[in-house]
């Protein structure tokens, strides 16, 4: 009855999440209820989950290697499409070494409690992922959040703080949500004047952001001022899992002392292949990139055109912000009606009255499936009166 209760509780309130299953690949389009749709809510950014050299990488690795890799890497589950995979992104990322993790998330809660304990104190964006958020609390350490993207309350937080005690400042670098980008330069300029550490999430820069694709320090310029990197295989790569670069020294040291990492079977073969090749595409063919921004630019421009307003974003990530929940289920289920696929993000995945509707562009977008997507987004955007 507790359940019941709860979930009767989460419809009143307009949160209850349902899942919804797609019957074909992630594209710009997909089959969802038996009717074909545009869909603008996917981080497959790049289009590499469906590349067919992508593919058949997964394919032939699983092929040899098995569907699983049947136990911890410290066992006997570290196959060469590990060590390949890491090797690959350290080159990527011109680090020494690399360590990978079946998902982004294990990577944060493993990653933070190794570098900072109890004594010490860690300064967080407030609209960091949640994974972060997690790995804060389980670290231990005295737990602060800073305003969004603030950095004179950034400077008063570790100004306030007693000499000598050990700091981290967490921060995604491309936040999912708003689809703004972290201030770094002046976050390290402000680490560097603390001697704070500084871990950032990456999870949605790598691969779009940079001249190179590497990802949000390479955007702004500071890749050689932090000294470790974290992001995601399962956004622009299109695989699946997370991964950690940085010295040779830090990602032994995380082998011997992340929980998540010891004690969670290894990736799948068949991830880290597709990853490696997603890779070099990402490396071989920079147009990509060029066609995301462009298909970027055409979507953010005919929104603004139309009179929605959006978040501060700058990026791939387009969020239309509604407000209340209601309306932002409203208009997700009339864009759906007439065959768009985004839906609505509520709290608690955004603060109290800033529910939305999140759309996320991407290479393999048509420029006559963005116009058709815009008359839609028209139609629903005055369905609920927000144009």
């Amino acid at each position: 009855m507790m359940f019941e209760q709860h979930l009767h509780t989460l419809e009143d309130q307009h949160l209850r999440r349902r899942l919804r299953t797609m019957v074909s690949a992630t594209g710009p389009t997909v089959v969802l209820e038996g009717r074909e749709v545009i869909l603008l809510s996917s981080n497959n950014y790049l289009g590499l989950a469906t590349h067919p050299t992508v593919v058949e990488a997964a394919v032939a690795a699983t092929q040899h290697y098995g569907a699983g890799a049947g136990a911890a890497r410290l066992v006997c589950g570290s196959l060469t499409p590990h060590q390949t995979l890491e090797t690959a992104l350290a080159r990527f990322k011109g680090t020494e070494a690399a360590l990978t993790f079946a998902a982004g998330y294990l990577a944060n809660i493993g990653a933070i409690p190794t570098l900072i304990g109890k004594n010490g104190l860690i300064l967080a964006d407030r609209l960091c992922h949640a994974s972060l958020i997690d790995g804060c609390r389980l670290s231990g350490a005295m737990f602060r959040v800073y305003h969004h993207r603030d950095m004179h309350h950034l400077e008063r937080l570790l100004a306030r703080r007693p000499s000598g005690r050990p700091t981290l400042i967490v921060t995604d670098g491309l936040f999912s949500m708003d689809g703004d980008i972290a201030p770094m330069q002046d976050i390290v300029e402000l680490a560097e004047r603390y001697d704070a550490m500084i871990y950032v999430d990456d999870a949605h820069g790598t691969g779009i952001l940079g001249r190179t694709g590497r990802g949000t320090l390479e955007h702004c310029e500071v890749e050689s001022r932090v000294p470790y990197h974290m992001g995601t295989l399962s956004k622009a790569l299109g695989s699946a899992g997370g991964y950690i670069t940085g010295s040779a020294s830090f990602i032994a040291y995380l082998v011997n002392t992340c929980r998540s990492f010891t004690y969670t079977t290894a990736p799948t073969p068949g991830s880290a292949a597709a990853a490696v090749a997603a890779l070099q595409i990402i490396e071989q063919e920079p147009q990509r990139r060029t066609r995301l921004w462009e298909n970027r630019a055409q979507l953010a421009q005919g929104l603004v055109r139309l009179g929605f307003h959006l978040a501060a974003s700058e990026s791939p990530i387009l969020p239309i912000i509604v407000g209340d929940p209601g309306r932002a289920m409203t208009m997700a289920q009339s864009l759906f009606d007439h065959g768009v696929y985004a839906p609505a993000i509520r709290p608690p995945t955004v603060p109290p009255a800033t529910s939305r509707i999140r759309l996320t562009i991407t290479a393999d977008h048509t420029p006559e499936q963005i116009d058709r997507a815009l008359v839609i987004l028209e139609q629903a955007g005055r369905s609920i009166n927000l144009i």
